[in-house]
């Protein structure tokens, strides 16, 4: 997706990678809450079409709708999993998209696979989130435990995005110097 789309829009699906982007001052508020809520009703219409797909016959399952969870008395743990992993996954956005020391063209590949190893990681915890609007479109459709744990989904990707923010502009003003 990044080399499909990330001429036209950056290759913004994710609101915890655009509240990076606006926090390290990449973008404006009034960009930043727009891409946002496309993110989600992109997340929703492509949730209604895996529910349409899954919702009847041998498919169902606690995540046939690709929703997110953690096990009772795993709250602290999942949540310090999805901010952690988002933190890392944003930092390796910033860093390989940067105009001056970025990536270039191979900035997609740099993500690609660290989200990867970020799903190896953390699917076992969280069934992997690190996208407000990947968590809120299959919560929709599952409800539910899906729906009561959305909070984590949404607050833990976004502190680990902020924090993420903060350590780049850290990182880029040492390095200008």
């Amino acid at each position: 997706m990044a080399y499909a789309i990330g001429g036209i829009s950056g290759c913004h699906i994710n609101p915890a990678i655009t509240l990076g982007v606006l926090l390290s001052g990449r973008m404006s508020g009034k960009d930043a809450a727009m891409y946002m809520v496309f993110q989600v009703i992109g997340a929703v219409i492509g949730s209604a079409i895996l529910y349409a797909l899954v919702s009847t016959g041998a498919h169902g399952g606690p995540t046939a709708t690709g929703s997110n969870g953690f096990a009772d008395g795993m709250m602290l743990q999942a949540f310090i999993a999805e901010a952690v992993f988002t933190f890392i996954f944003v930092l390796v956005v910033l860093g390989s998209t940067d105009s001056e020391k970025g990536a270039g063209n191979l900035a997609g590949l740099a993500i690609g696979l660290t989200l990867v190893l970020v799903h190896i990681v953390c699917i076992p915890v969280t069934g992997t989130s690190v996208n407000p609007a990947r968590s809120i479109g299959p919560a929709l459709f599952q409800g539910g435990e899906a729906l009561s744990q959305l909070w984590l989904f949404i607050v833990a990707p976004f502190v680990g995005a902020a924090l993420s923010a903060v350590v780049w502009k850290v990182l880029a003003a040492k390095e200008g110097k």
